[in-house]
């Protein structure tokens, strides 16, 4: 692929690098994405399972669904979009700020990673919010309770109609305000307030770069824009960027 010369100068001079990522970089895995034409929400009703008053209603609904969608996390692999990424730390001061729930990141080798929809690999009480892994879960016909006060516990996932953890969205926002370039990876960005972590890389002078599958509404605010599948493209750049480290 040929990269415009923009772009490779960018690449040369940048430090700081915050990838903005979406469900479109999973897929690749093999995990759904929500609105795509084979999106989750196609076939589920999000009032139905992903917010708190669902939850209280059905838990066990919503426990069996969330199950589900850990057992297809846990057999997806990181593909080479991930492993890229990671990959770059040793070229960049890289973070990740993203709205996937899935930890492919982190099993790709990333090590700063902002989660602003939270970790399906993480549960927590309700009442007394002790956290607990997915491998302390089991359902065994009836839902999974604290072993400390007995409440009801839930996916560290946010719901529709919750806010997003505050500290990781500032942290997110304050990475990407200070980047060199901010790279939007598999995502439309519609979806508020994530969608404001590129705008404010933006508005703060990085350099915005789009990879995506297809154009986005994005794609008219983005200095760059890369068509096609991350999983191809972020390989590709890396090789870029080790020619020019090499060079330099």
């Amino acid at each position: 692929m040929h990269f415009k010369k923009e772009f490779l100068d960018k690449l040369i001079a940048a430090k700081k690098i915050v990838f903005f990522t979406g469900a479109g970089i999973s897929a690749e895995s093999g995990i759904a994405t929500f609105r795509g034409k084979d999106g989750i929400w196609n076939k589920m009703k999000p009032e139905e399972l992903a917010n708190f008053d669902a939850f209280m209603r059905n838990p066990q609904l919503v426990w069996e669904w969330y199950q589900h969608r850990r057992d297809i996390v846990n057999k997806a692999k990181p593909n080479a979009g991930h492993i890229a990424i990671a990959e770059l730390e040793n070229y960049f001061d890289v973070t990740v700020v993203t709205q996937n729930i899935d930890n492919l990141h982190r099993r790709a080798g990333s090590k700063k990673i902002f989660e602003l929809h939270g970790n399906i690999e993480r549960n927590f009480c309700i009442n007394c919010h002790t956290y607990y892994n997915s491998a302390e879960i089991t359902l065994n016909d009836k839902t999974p309770a604290c072993e400390k006060c007995g409440a009801l516990v839930r996916p560290d996932v946010v719901w529709f109609g919750e806010m997003l953890p505050q500290e990781e969205f500032s942290e997110g926002e304050r990475a990407a305000e200070w980047s060199d370039i901010c790279f939007v990876v598999g995502t439309s960005a519609v979806v508020y307030p994530a969608a404001y972590i590129p705008i404010s890389a933006k508005k703060a002078g990085a350099y915005l770069v789009e990879i995506n599958i297809e154009p986005t509404e994005l794609s008219s605010l983005a200095h760059c824009s890369i068509f096609g599948e991350a999983g191809v493209i972020l390989p590709q750049i890396l090789e870029e960027v080790k020619k020019i480290k090499y060079v330099n």
